[in-house]
């Protein structure tokens, strides 16, 4: 990918309550802190950080860090998040790239949620954010493993088609932008860790017209519409049609299967 793809708060945030649930998931399996006072916590790919404060709402006095790479999502977790909270604790974001992220201190818990997958390699990063936690500390993540479903294989033949490739090719993700369950459950138990890990196939059901191509464009479609711009529109005219055969509507929505995988792996004491 030659060019980081450019975010957009507002079009991630109009599918947030589906997008969250699976962070909702991941988290009611982490484990509560059981070293730092108050506990010291790192959300890796925070996002807008709509899903940070879920960590607030959990663990109430902790001191949590938001990261990400977007500063147009950082600016917007800044905005409406960033602070005191409730319980005592406190809330910030700062800019990091999960590709170099080497953590500045300790943490109860690492997490992260969807952002992996835009990680190439990500798995020989664990060893360094598990070396950074605490006793007994958690690394938790879930990341999509929907790359064979026909949204994303759509994408694939209409950006190496005829028309498009010599200009898109190199816009898409690596082909191992997420592995197997089992690989992450042997990385994580090489390194010494508890690990619990599973998959999931959410059934979202979506409202309003085109609502598959108008969740990909919120992440997936990212670095294709970052490249055409203004020209996206000849691309999007072709991958909506392929999205409303392959998702056609329903008396009581859009079905929008999506599989994901997850892992919680806790350092030993």
């Amino acid at each position: 990918m030659s060019t980081a793809p450019l975010w957009d708060p507002a079009q991630y945030l109009r599918h947030a309550g589906h997008r969250a649930r699976p962070f909702v998931d991941l988290l009611a399996r982490v484990p509560d802190p059981s070293g730092q006072n108050p506990p010291r916590i790192a959300d890796l790919g925070c996002g807008p950080g709509n899903v940070t404060v879920l960590l607030a709402d959990r663990w109430p006095t902790a001191h949590i860090t938001g990261y990400d790479n977007s500063p147009e999502m950082l600016d917007q977790a800044h905005t409406h998040h960033e602070g005191p909270t409730a319980g005592g604790g406190r809330l910030d974001f700062a800019h990091a790239d999960a590709r170099t992220w080497t953590p500045p201190e300790s943490y109860d818990l690492i997490i992260s949620n969807a952002t992996l997958q835009w990680v190439p390699d990500h798995a020989a990063r664990f060893a360094d954010w598990v070396a950074a936690l605490e006793p007994g500390g958690t690394f938790a993540f879930q990341v999509p493993g929907n790359f064979d479903s026909p949204s994303h294989q759509l994408l694939r033949e209409i950006v190496h088609s005829a028309r498009w490739k010599d200009r898109l090719a190199h816009t898409l993700r690596h082909d191992d932008a997420v592995l197997t369950p089992h690989a992450y459950l042997e990385h994580l138990t090489g390194l010494g860790c508890e690990t619990d890990v599973w998959e999931t196939t959410y059934l979202h059901l979506l409202q309003g017209e085109d609502p598959v191509l108008d969740w990909v464009k919120g992440t997936g479609l990212r670095p294709v519409l970052t490249e055409l711009g203004d020209e996206a529109e000849e691309f999007l005219a072709d991958y909506r049609t392929a999205l409303r055969e392959a998702y056609p509507p329903t008396a009581h929505g859009t079905v929008f299967p999506f599989r994901r995988v997850f892992a919680v792996a806790t350092k030993g004491a």
